[in-house]
């Protein structure tokens, strides 16, 4: 949320909070409110005139005011942790003890730093004789009455989306408090909420230097060593805080969670039954437990963890979500019925209402009830898409770098170099094309491995973009000009020596991160006899399922139909690209051939990588290995054709693709479809 959503530039709506805020502070609460109800005439919207007018009412007993009041402001505010505060006090105040710890909850875990709400999470723990929770609590508030002023100010506008103004005076903050740790942190949260991750890392880095027995610093870090795909580095950081607070349920549930990124699933179960004996209640362990199962294909039993999740918590959206992201997982009436009521709550936060959104989309399409499902998915796509960075123009000009600099001259330049060996197979390509599918095929043959999606490449090409990680103006893909041999070979010898603990002793092995389609030169470069296959499909099949699917994160073009029909001629474009300068070194296996065919194309892609054919191969739905993609339950079932036109009852929507995408692309029958 920008600043200007909370400070109007209307002089006298500026003038007219300032006085209200004086009055409350005075607690001439009447005058107060007078003075609010004028401007909330002209500015009926306003964050601040809605806040105070919230608490002046409270203060006046005029208790179902207050609440209209907060209501209107979580409508326009939904993740202001200070409106979650104030409606926590004001169900203390007319005993509705439930929705007042609910409410103070939500206020800490929207800002941490809301002293008042751990105070009276505090005496709510204290009488219910709950001495962990009040004992983290306490340590909550000692901590941050520890801390100036300014670092809460600081904490308070920062998680209510100021992040100019809490840049300006955190820095104001550490040129006088060069080594303040607290004060380090946020502005690391703040570099990581911009999207600049390296100097979020460098300065956790340099705050857990300082204080390394503080473990909510250790696990700030490695949290950004995760979003960095520095995997194992992140496996060291939560290890050590395993080591000094072996009882901390918290930061065991991360290692549970590392475990699964290094594909360590029974092992994470493991962990995770482990913590629920410890705490039957934390339903956070039982969906982390789900998503472990799924991935073992242990489906059953991954259904009964997600519902155990949400029959704790039942506005925990991420469980509603995960069964949904079955694909094969039929809500019933009364799921569906929790799902709506949370979704008509004023009190939600925005990532609850995007789980809950797909999910029920999910249940009405199930139904038959296209019109409400798109509403509901689109509605979810959209707080998504609000909340993302991402820009068409600049993922077009990332990828026409490509093009400008890898040009038939560079790689003649070059000339030969990298590592020869011949054990990596690229799947890449877009989400949802069939990428998994392709990798389930080839798991299943004995000289190959299934690996994982690798972060690798990404991390490389990340890496070499130097001091601008963002795609504006970085050394990459530049700095391959100036590559020696010697560096080539280094590179690709990593590549192969990082990704070893991801193989299980196979000659060959698959990684199918899909983004790599951008690097391809890169590949070429530091392993040039490796296999690369281009999935692809349909584009309205693709684009649509895209849409419709809730990644985790890194594919922020799935947000909008023009986002993901625009990233899509781009691919293809990049792709020809490709073509055009490396013949012959990519093989394309278009998903609908696969389906029609799955022989003839099972022996074709064996063929390019050059291994001899298995029948396991065609009877790929019977190999029992971990997938952890959202195919994973479609990719152990028989080849079928359920995923092909899924769009078409959804036609009248998708206009947005047809004005968009290449219309050599389309059948004309399918634009006449979405057009009619």
């Amino acid at each position: 949320m920008s600043d200007s959503n909370y400070n109007s530039n209307d002089s006298s709506l500026v003038v007219d909070l300032q006085e209200a805020t004086q009055a409350v502070k005075e607690n001439r609460f009447a005058d107060a409110l007078h003075l609010l109800e004028i401007s909330l005439s002209d500015h009926p919207d306003n964050i601040d005139a809605l806040y105070l007018s919230a608490v002046s009412c409270r203060y006046l007993k005029k208790f179902k005011e207050a609440n209209d009041y907060l209501e209107r402001l979580l409508v326009n505010a939904p993740d202001m942790a200070r409106a979650y505060q104030e409606l926590g006090h004001l169900n203390k105040t007319i005993n509705n003890d439930e929705k007042a710890i609910s409410s103070y909850r939500q206020a800490c875990e929207l800002n941490p730093a809301l002293i008042a709400s751990w105070n009276s999470l505090n005496e709510y723990f204290v009488k219910q004789n709950n001495k962990a929770a009040s004992g983290h609590a306490l340590e909550q508030i000692n901590k941050f009455k520890s801390l100036p002023p300014t670092l809460l100010y600081i904490d308070q506008i920062m998680n209510e989306g100021r992040l100019g103004i809490a840049e300006k005076r955190c820095r104001e903050f550490l040129k006088k408090n060069p080594t303040h740790t607290y004060a380090m942190s946020q502005l690391a949260e703040i570099a990581n909420r911009l999207g600049y991750f390296d100097d979020a890392e460098t300065l956790l880095k340099k705050a857990v230097d300082f204080k390394p027995n503080d473990g909510e610093l250790r696990m700030k870090y490695a949290m950004v060593l995760r979003k960095k795909q520095k995997f194992s580095e992140t496996m060291k950081q939560v290890n050590i805080l395993c080591e000094q607070f072996p009882n901390n349920i918290t930061y065991q549930a991360q290692k549970g969670s590392e475990l699964m990124q290094n594909g360590e699933h029974e092992k994470a179960v493991d962990l995770f039954n482990d913590l629920i004996k410890i705490n039957p209640y934390n339903f956070s362990s039982f969906t982390s437990r789900g998503h472990a199962q799924k991935t073992l294909g242990k489906t059953a039993e991954a259904i009964e963890s997600y519902k155990s999740a949400y029959q704790i918590k039942p506005d925990h959206g991420e469980a509603f979500f995960s069964l949904s992201n079955l694909k094969t997982y039929t809500f019933s009436d009364d799921e569906i019925e929790i799902i709506d009521s949370q979704l008509n709550r004023i009190d939600l936060s925005l990532k609850e209402k995007v789980y809950f959104h797909f999910a029920l989309s999910q249940a009405l399409e199930s139904k038959g009830e296209f019109n409400e499902a798109f509403y509901h998915l689109n509605k979810g796509n959209e707080i998504k898409r609000e909340q993302s960075k991402y820009s068409i123009e600049r993922m077009d000009n990332e990828l026409q770098s490509q093009i400008d600099v890898c040009d038939k001259d560079f790689f003649k330049s070059l000339g030969e170099g990298g590592n020869d060996t011949r054990d990596p197979i690229f799947i890449l390509g877009l989400p949802r094309s069939g990428s998994t599918l392709i990798e389930q095929i080839l798991a299943s043959h004995s000289m190959i491995d299934g690996t994982l999606e690798l972060p690798n490449i990404l991390s490389l090409a990340q890496s070499l973009r130097g001091d601008d990680i963002y795609g504006k103006s970085g050394k990459y893909p530049k700095i391959m000009s100036s590559f020696t041999p010697e560096q080539r070979y280094e590179m690709g010898k990593s590549f192969i020596d990082e990704t070893m603990m991801h193989r299980d002793g196979a000659p060959m092995f698959v990684d199918k991160m899909p983004n790599n389609f951008r690097h391809i030169g890169l590949i070429h470069l530091i392993l040039p006899n490796a296999k690369i296959i281009d999935a692809r499909r349909y584009p309205l099949d693709c684009c649509f399922s895209m849409f419709k699917q809730l990644f985790a994160q890194g594919q922020e073009f799935t947000y909008g139909l023009e986002e993901a029909a625009s990233y899509y001629n781009s691919y293809v474009k990049l792709m020809n690209h490709w073509d055009s300068v490396l013949p012959n070194k990519v093989l394309r296996v278009n998903n609908e051939d696969v389906i029609n065919d799955l022989d003839g194309q099972v022996r074709r892609i064996l063929e390019y990588i050059e291994v001899p054919f298995e029948e396991s191969c065609i009877s790929f739905h019977e190999t029992e290995r971990s997938v952890r993609t959202a195919s994973s339950e479609q990719v152990r079932q028989p080849i079928n054709k359920k995923g092909m036109g899924r769009w078409k009852p959804y036609a009248k929507h998708l206009k947005p693709f047809t004005n968009i995408l290449d219309s050599d692309l389309l059948h004309p029958e399918d634009i006449a479809l979405i057009e009619s």
